[in-house]
């Protein structure tokens, strides 16, 4: 197994690769994960750039009165763990489609660990197209959200983008 991690200034990440080989090589099969921690700040940014200013991501009532323990953060907000795993392992990476299944609801403050499978890779000229597995689970645990991605990789070769640290 290989590791990485490293930590943002704002929210919590924990991020890391495992195969069965420690190559540092993507192949069918190997496991991309980062974890965060969704802020109120990330909720209230998330809703400018998207204007999404639904009730239910800002006002605990309107949440408890839909049926929701409290705010919600954005559906989309969650999902973009997996293009970021994507990005930060495979700079250049273009993100070609994703589905989202949204299974249960995600707080502010909960965990949430982003987990990206490698299910096909085929070689396509001088890049890879990567079709992915992708989830979040909630305390490493309950699935929220899942799908496939496909993207297309520069290279096979994990990289560590230190922007991103």
């Amino acid at each position: 197994m290989f590791g990485r991690s490293s930590v943002l200034a704002k929210g919590s990440l924990l991020r890391y690769f495992s195969s069965s080989s420690s190559s540092g090589v993507l192949k069918i099969g190997d496991v991309l994960r980062q974890t965060r921690t969704f802020s109120n700040d990330d909720v209230g940014q998330y809703s400018k750039l998207s204007h999404d200013v639904n009730p239910l991501h800002f006002d605990s009532e309107s949440a408890r009165a839909a049926g929701f323990e409290d705010r919600l953060v954005h559906g989309l907000l969650v999902a973009s763990l997996f293009p970021w795993i994507i990005s930060s392992h495979f700079p250049g990476a273009i993100y070609v489609s994703q589905s989202l299944h949204f299974r249960s609801p995600v707080y502010v403050g909960d965990e949430i660990v982003g987990v990206v499978k490698a299910i096909s890779i085929k070689q396509s000229k001088k890049r890879y197209i990567a079709k992915l597995s992708t989830k979040c689970l909630k305390n490493g645990e309950l699935l929220v959200l899942d799908g496939q991605a496909m993207a297309i990789l520069p290279t096979l070769a994990l990289e560590h983008d230190s922007r991103r640290s």
